[in-house]
């Protein structure tokens, strides 16, 4: 397309021109069209900038792959200062907050479909080995007992996308009640307990028993059994992984988990809580991980307006810490 009276149809097929939408910010401005800015239109195509959205008439237009492989460029700002400078630095703002949406979008499907993939193929792998030649019963029952473990490893990983699409949609209702915080580890820890047995570990969960938070009482339980179970996956056998309970500044209420695992090193620090991030993809996969129970765990915790936050160094085990809201500032109701 060569200017901006090519046609919609044209414009939504071939890359979208910068320059040119840049021209005709220009020009408005010239004309002193202030009031145009907010909403353009290229033929029957409209943008509303504030809105964000693409229509073409009534409906919105969905743009192609092609124009999502252009959101890296950005509409030159030759004076920041000026009126054209501002909105072009307005304008470029939200191509990278697009651009990065998309790369998310785009990350996301990727890992999805690999991790969904992982169980599937070794679910098919032992089921045709098992067919090339007759087994006893007891080896049967082990190709049996190898596929529901994959199974069962495939269910978890769907219910924790489901959760995360949930939240995402805003389709999760917090529920809030007023909640011992140390009983609450206490029960998340009874509940993962038997994992820790198999390692030989103990889990101690010490605090302040006073300390009372408002907050669903199913989805903080589900974010500090993530934490534990985390600490028992990275711990060595025969480890002890602590839970504390204590006061902060301001009246906030901590959880800390405390495990003996080989660290996290700063280069990941940052990255940790990103959905199927993980430090050690090979060792994680091993254990069953598919790097959503700690993006979980943050969501869980951002939602009843806390924070969480981790402190390690290589070979010197981890702190996972939790900073919540005391009751007494809750909210009354909350979706997320």
């Amino acid at each position: 397309m060569q200017g901006l009276d090519g046609g919609a149809d044209d414009y939504l097929v071939r890359p979208f021109a910068f320059p040119e939408l840049s021209a005709r910010i220009r020009a408005l401005l010239r004309r002193g069209r202030t009031d145009q800015l907010v909403r353009l239109k290229l033929a029957d195509l409209e943008m509303d900038l504030v809105a964000r959205k693409v229509k073409r008439g009534d409906k919105d237009v969905e743009l192609t792959a092609r124009e999502f492989e252009r959101l890296n460029e950005r509409l030159p700002v030759e004076n920041p200062d000026d009126e054209l400078g501002q909105l072009a630095q307005a304008f470029n703002a939200t191509l990278a907050r697009l651009e990065g949406a998309f790369e998310q979008l785009r990350r996301f499907t990727a890992d999805a479909s690999h991790e969904l993939r992982t169980p599937l193929t070794a679910i098919r792998s032992v089921g045709e080995v098992a067919l090339q030649t007759p087994k006893s019963a007891t080896e049967y029952r082990d190709v049996i007992g190898s596929m529901l473990e994959e199974t069962d490893r495939l269910t978890r990983l769907v219910d924790s996308l489901l959760t995360l699409s949930r939240a995402d949609a805003g389709h999760v209702h917090v529920d809030r009640a007023e909640i011992s915080l140390l009983g609450l580890a206490q029960e998340a820890s009874s509940l993962v307990e038997v994992l820790a047995e198999e390692k030989r570990q103990r889990i101690s969960v010490q605090g302040d028993s006073t300390l009372v938070i408002s907050g669903d009482r199913l989805i903080l339980r589900q974010a500090l059994i993530n934490l534990i179970d985390n600490a028992i996956k990275y711990s060595p056998t025969g480890a002890e992984i602590g839970v504390q309970v204590h006061q902060g500044k301001d009246n906030q209420v901590i959880v800390e988990v405390i495990d003996k695992g080989p660290g996290v090193s700063k280069e990941h620090q940052s990255r940790i809580f990103d959905r199927f991030y993980r430090v050690d993809r090979a060792r994680s996969r091993e254990w069953g991980g598919a790097g959503l129970g700690l993006a979980i765990a943050r969501w869980a915790v951002e939602v009843h307006g806390g924070q969480i936050a981790v402190e390690s160094a290589e070979g010197e085990g981890s702190t996972f810490r939790v900073t919540l809201p005391p009751a007494d500032g809750r909210q009354q109701t909350s979706m997320s």
